[in-house]
């Protein structure tokens, strides 16, 4: 990173909130309840799988993995975006906006291959039970724990190296809430349509691929099961589609914001809405509502935590 970038453009000016006070006032009072929800929905996930003896089991250890990385994505922009909300000029720091951008690929490219590896083991489950905890023991778990943020890693690493010492020498406006690397590469001093290519198959390109290669499993779990046995199809549909529901939630906004070719500001706005607010509150619902085991165990959970406020 040269010391012109520094000189010319030290920071960023967010552009994507509202210019109505009372819009904004809105936000503010939703984004912050929303964000307590996303924070006690997902730590009571990772509490309640960590400290439950029933749910030791490689499913919930993905969950609670999923959890983690749902609060930790929301948290490198929602509470930034909730105190740019007290004031008019709403601005991040050039060395805040690569931090930013390095963990929202981080945390999104990790949650990408999590949930490939959630619908491997979905398989296993389904179409192999007689193999399951022989397949995916605590080393698989933990190995593909690993790989996860391994990946996620990379992939965010090589999304910067592209861009972090790209020359900005005005043009500091980011029509968003948060730094968002297709809109940060704008701002550069150069031609960038190679650049914004690179970026599109990085981010935009996988994530069509990926998405189309679990609809690709989920239907062979399905066909799969059904020709061993139709009365289990309705109970594999039932287990499957709450991992459909978070996948569509997941993807659908990126790929929209990397591979659309016509962005619509007002909705690639909502998406980041969509993104980083409601879908991290919708996970653990769709998650513990649906399954019978994380009801009982959230309940005995917070029984758990009464007696011990009584005792105290």
């Amino acid at each position: 990173m040269n010391e012109l970038n520094y000189s010319v453009v030290s920071e960023f000016v967010f552009m994507g909130s509202f210019s109505s006070r009372t819009m904004q006032h809105l936000l503010l009072v939703f984004s912050s309840i929303f964000y307590v929800a996303i924070v006690l929905g997902n730590l009571l996930i990772v509490l309640t799988v960590t400290s439950d003896p029933q749910l030791q089991s490689p499913m919930y250890f993905l969950l609670a993995n999923l959890s983690f990385i749902d609060m930790c994505f929301s948290t490198v922009i929602v509470p930034k975006m909730i105190s740019d909300l007290f004031y008019e000029h709403k601005t991040i720091s050039f060395q805040g906006c690569i931090t930013q951008m390095f963990f929202i690929h981080l945390m999104g490219g990790t949650e990408m291959v999590l949930l490939i590896f959630m619908a491997f083991d979905r398989y296993i489950a389904i179409c192999k039970p007689l193999h399951y905890l022989t397949v995916m023991n605590p080393r698989t778990c933990i190995l593909l724990q690993m790989s996860a943020w391994a990946i996620g890693l990379i992939h965010s690493l090589t999304q910067l190296a592209f861009v972090v010492n790209l020359p900005f020498c005005g043009p500091n406006k980011v029509d968003s809430f948060y730094c968002d690397l297709p809109r940060f590469i704008k701002l550069a001093c150069i031609d960038t349509y190679k650049l914004e290519f690179i970026v599109t198959a990085n981010s935009g390109l996988i994530s069509i691929a990926t998405i189309f290669f679990l609809f690709i499993s989920y239907i062979y779990i399905l066909v799969t099961v059904q020709k061993h046995s139709s009365s289990r199809l309705s109970k594999a549909f039932s287990t499957l589609s709450a991992h459909i529901s978070v996948v569509v939630l997941f993807f659908g906004p990126c790929i929209f914001v990397y591979v659309w070719p016509f962005p619509i500001m007002p909705v690639v706005k909502f998406l980041a809405i969509l993104d980083f607010i409601i879908t991290p509150v919708l996970n653990p619902s769709i998650y513990t509502f649906r399954n019978k085991d994380m009801k009982v165990a959230v309940k005995r959970l917070s029984s758990q935590l009464m007696n011990f406020k009584k005792n105290f």
